[in-house]
């Protein structure tokens, strides 16, 4: 069994230390008030949490970053934690560790300029990794596709929606953070999951998530300096 288990450790070490960041942060906020443990909003999530009017006056561009890794109680980071460990045993295998943290990082980013985008100048805060694990879910699902696969006959396509039922049916949800985020991760799959028998550059597997992280970034800027915010 350890054996089983260091092995899997070997083969998804991203996975892991992804995982281990979000609950380590979440640990800490847990340390500063115990009320983040049932969704109260606290000062940690003040502090590092996104929202289009806070960052047009604040300039705090670090928040599009941070506000992936902060979770509004003990419920939202553990059906985030366990969704996200589930996919790392199906994609980060078939991409390897730096691959995998790309796509990840660039869905988080396009979670973000999701929110920034479509969540409008409501007051609330965005966080939480829900935009990279439904970019994850996206990766997965367009190279399951350009396998032939219809996803909607896996676990991941009914994952999928699930998931947006979810999103579209509970207040509170950031529909902009999801739907950015599985955009994302669906442009990223179409490159580093294409098949064998469908050649492409090299190159291309590690540059499109990449530029997928940079436009959401500068996405990110315009939204938060062009469009409306609350007075």
């Amino acid at each position: 069994t350890r054996v089983k288990y260091a092995n899997a450790r070997v083969l998804i070490p991203a996975t892991y230390a992804l995982v281990g960041i979000n609950l380590a942060v979440f640990a800490w906020m847990v340390a500063q008030d115990t009320g983040t443990l049932s969704s109260n909003i606290t000062k940690a999530h003040v502090d590092l949490g996104l929202n289009r009017t806070l960052l047009h006056y604040s300039h705090e561009w670090y928040r599009v970053i941070t506000s992936g890794f902060i979770h509004f109680g003990i419920v939202h980071i553990a059906f985030n934690m366990l969704v996200l460990f589930q996919l790392g045993q199906l994609v980060e295998r078939e991409l390897k560790a730096p691959k995998f943290v790309l796509v990840y990082m660039a869905s988080l980013l396009g979670g973000s300029f999701g929110a920034l985008l479509l969540d409008g100048t409501r007051i609330q805060l965005t966080g939480g990794a829900s935009g990279a694990v439904f970019g994850l879910l996206g990766a997965a699902a367009v190279g399951l596709h350009r396998r032939g696969v219809n996803v909607f006959n896996t676990g991941i396509g009914m994952t999928i929606v699930l998931n947006l039922v979810f999103t579209f049916s509970i207040s509170g949800v950031s529909i902009g953070g999801h739907l950015g985020g599985l955009v994302a991760g669906g442009i990223c799959g179409w490159f580093v999951l294409a098949p064998s028998w469908r050649p492409q550059p090299a190159w291309a597997a590690w540059a499109a998530p990449i530029a997928v992280g940079l436009i959401a970034a500068v996405g990110c800027w315009w939204a938060a300096t062009s469009l409306p915010v609350a007075v």
